[in-house]
């Protein structure tokens, strides 16, 4: 189970933070947001129960109401709501948020706010004070992993009073709390930053709150620092689950007492992260007005009802599935079956081969739980003390005799088995089998290349210079360049030595952490244009410019001795007005053979490969106009005629044809006045009464209009091909 946490982030919004310092464009307040909606966005998106934060603000004002247990009072003194609230330390210091779970719905009450006071009054000592009382209160004496997060700019008045740090420090001990002190423009010797020309008072405040952290044990930083490293994307443990535990063997205990069964654990070495996906949601009906609109946003995996961005409750879309089968007397030619009716059938050939579940058991085989050794082949887990010695001594072994075993692995009864290759794996601080699974024979695919280095011709000659080899000097002058663009050695280690230049550490997934990015950015800023993705996410996604510019002697020696050209770019309209290719004996060979152009037409029963010929021959726009002019008469012939969905495969084909030839052609217009056509007759019922499944087909395979983004020649923009799926 994951371990509970409680927050609380204390956000100075005094006046002061409304300053702009060190040549940035953003208000110091803006700045310090940057940093705490990243934190409190990526505890949100854990989406866990037991993660809880709450926010403080720090030197606030305006007016409080606040619901007592014996009626309504009015808090007369500005910018105080906190429980503490009657004695002048604790003035201008406001709870925005109770510690609990954050939704959507909560961070748009936050964001609102959370906004630039007009006082500098505030003391950031007695704001910490409320952050402990909240997590006190909250957890109680449960195990909670307490958090407590000041960000200021370290300008306002401090109550540094002996007796009450003293106090505050004991307390934090004792709870075992975490204090994390984030300032603006603080001084940082190790990320090497400091203020020149500093206020006094921050600087005298700055002193302070460095004590205060570290007689705590706590932890504090320059907000430049904490900013430049949300770029870093954060790896999420996980707790690993085993997906075997039992024995392994090596021989059968049930007839011989000789052999071993040590009791093992098996975990997955490494498992792919997914990033979050995208789940359709719709709106709740509302009775008034009997409305519902449709809509799809970032969510986490689930089926739930949950909140939007602006308090509407949405409901979760589930699927449902069913079975219809060919029947005659049924209307539409399906009729509908319970799943409970359905047989499995395996195929065999063009037909299916009838199990029923009495016979199931005969495509089955009988296994039981374990994994078995079954030999040992030369070199080219939490259990108890006895296993442990017992594995130990396998491990051990089969590392010394510089071997692996082979095992049969059955993770669960009845289940298929699989080979697997056990390898001996000692660390410092871990020791354990490795396992690899081995394909049988059917998994293997092989394949016949011609070799790279020599050409065999047909007599069984081998060639060793030829146009398609490279000769000596490109092979020379490709190795001097992969060299020459070697990333082992281009990265410098702290030291200044040569490193590796992109070591696994540092390679991270760039879809994962961007999707994550701007769902995290978009939850809090709803309008505002998503930022760029962070740096350490792009930079390998090109070669360093380094070492592009000490390799580019060595890749135009490359080109030269490769003979690198230009290829010329693709000429679109591959048949327009295009100069044939005439024999070299200056013949007609269609004469000859008695073709006639105008007589072809498109047959129903060789649509595609007619329309095609046609085309090749087409020498106007009006041919090409009128061979899809018959096409599409065919297609549409074929819907109306088509018994059930029968025939929609083939129109669907013919269509794609038609659409794939007309954009090649660059004669969209042509395809576009046929779609627009058959979605009116399908639509009007005029395709053999009602085709709407045929639509949704057509739908499904993408084959609306051609937009301007597909040709450049379109009547059609793609807000029109868009409109065009609309039922309206």
């Amino acid at each position: 189970m994951a371990e509970k946490e409680a927050t609380v982030y204390i956000v100075d919004v005094g006046a002061s933070m409304g300053a702009i310092h060190n040549g940035r464009d953003i208000s110091d307040l803006e700045y310090a947001m940057t940093y705490v909606w990243d934190k409190i966005t990526s505890t949100v998106a854990l989406d866990r129960k037991t993660a809880t934060l709450g926010v403080v603000g720090l030197r606030t004002d305006g007016w409080t109401m606040i619901i007592r247990f014996h009626g309504l009072v009015l808090n007369v003194s500005e910018g105080t709501d906190n429980e503490l609230e009657g004695e002048e330390s604790f003035d201008h210091i406001s709870v925005l948020q109770e510690i609990s779970n954050i939704l959507l719905p909560d961070l748009k009450q936050l964001s609102s706010k959370i906004m630039l006071s007009s006082t500098d009054d505030g003391d950031a000592i007695s704001a910490i004070v409320i952050a402990i009382q909240m997590i006190t209160l909250y957890c109680k004496k449960l195990k909670y992993k307490r958090k407590i997060v000041l960000v200021t700019d370290g300008r306002g008045t401090l109550d540094a009073d002996p007796d009450s740090v003293k106090e505050i420090i004991n307390k934090i001990k004792q709870d075992n709390m975490e204090l994390v002190i984030v300032g603006v423009d603080f001084d940082d010797a190790e990320f090497g930053f400091k203020e020149e020309d500093k206020d006094p008072q921050k600087a005298q405040n700055e002193s302070i709150l460095t004590e205060l952290a570290e007689s705590c044990g706590g932890i504090i930083g320059t907000l430049q620092q904490a900013v430049e490293e949300l770029g870093m994307p954060r790896l999420k443990t996980t707790r690993p689950v085993h997906s075997y535990k039992g024995e392994i063997r090596l021989g059968n205990p049930e007839e011989y007492q000789s052999a071993m069964c040590i009791d093992v654990e098996r975990y997955p070495r490494t498992m792919v992260r997914r990033p979050l996906t995208a789940s359709q949601y719709v709106q709740r009906q509302d009775p008034a007005d009997g409305s519902a609109q449709s809509t799809g946003t970032f969510v986490a995996d689930g089926d739930i009802a949950m909140p939007d961005a602006d308090g509407n409750d949405l409901a979760g879309v589930k699927n449902s599935r069913t079975y219809q089968v060919l029947d005659e007397e049924a209307p539409g030619g399906k009729r509908d079956v319970d799943r409970d009716d359905l047989a499995k059938g395996y195929e065999y050939g063009r037909t299916a081969v009838h199990i029923s579940e009495t016979d199931e058991n005969v495509t089955k085989l009988e296994t039981q739980h374990g994994l078995e050794i079954i030999g040992f082949i030369p070199w080219e887990n939490k259990t108890n003390s006895k296993a442990i010695m017992a594995l130990s001594s396998l491990i051990h072994a089969l590392f010394e005799l510089e071997s692996y075993a082979v095992a049969r692995l059955v993770p669960k009864d009845d289940k298929p088995p699989v080979i697997v290759l056990l390898a001996p794996s000692i660390e410092v601080d871990y020791e354990c089998l490795l396992d690899v699974q081995i394909p049988f024979a059917e998994d293997v695919r092989s394949y016949k290349f011609p070799p790279l280095d020599r050409v065999v011709t047909v007599s069984g000659k081998v060639i060793k210079e030829h146009r398609n080899l490279p000769n000596e000097a490109l092979t020379s002058a490709m190795s001097k360049y992969v060299d020459q663009m070697d990333l082992s050695t281009f990265g410098r280690d702290d030291d200044g030595n040569p490193s590796e230049y992109m070591p696994m550490t540092d390679t991270f997934s760039p879809v994962l952490h961007r999707i994550d990015q701007a769902v995290r950015w978009r939850a809090v800023h709803p309008t505002e244009p998503i930022p760029p993705p962070y740096e350490i996410l792009v930079r390998y996604s090109n070669p360093p410019e380094g070492l592009v510019k000490q390799s580019k002697k060595r890749l135009e020696k490359l080109m030269a001795a490769a003979d690198v050209k230009k290829v010329p770019p693709k000429v679109q309209g591959r048949r327009r007005n295009r100069n044939e290719v005439k024999p070299l004996s200056g013949l007609n060979v269609e004469a000859l053979l008695g073709s006639d152009k105008k007589k072809a037409k498109v047959s129903a029963q060789n649509a595609i490969p007619d329309f095609r010929r046609l085309l090749d021959s087409a020498e106007s726009i009006e041919a090409i106009q009128d061979a899809a002019h018959q096409l599409g008469n065919i297609i549409q012939a074929r819907i109306k005629d088509s018994f059930g969905d029968i025939a929609y495969t083939r129109a669907l084909e013919e269509i794609r044809t038609l659409r794939e030839e007309m954009i090649e052609l660059e004669e969209p217009t042509v395809y576009n006045d046929f779609a627009r056509q058959l979605k009116h007759k399908l639509l009007s019922e005029n395709l053999g009464g009602n085709r709407k499944d045929f639509w949704w087909e057509y739908r499904k395979s993408r084959l609306g209009l051609i937009d301007k983004k597909a040709a450049q020649t379109s009547d059609a923009t793609e807000e029109d091909a868009k409109a065009f799926w609309s039922l309206t």
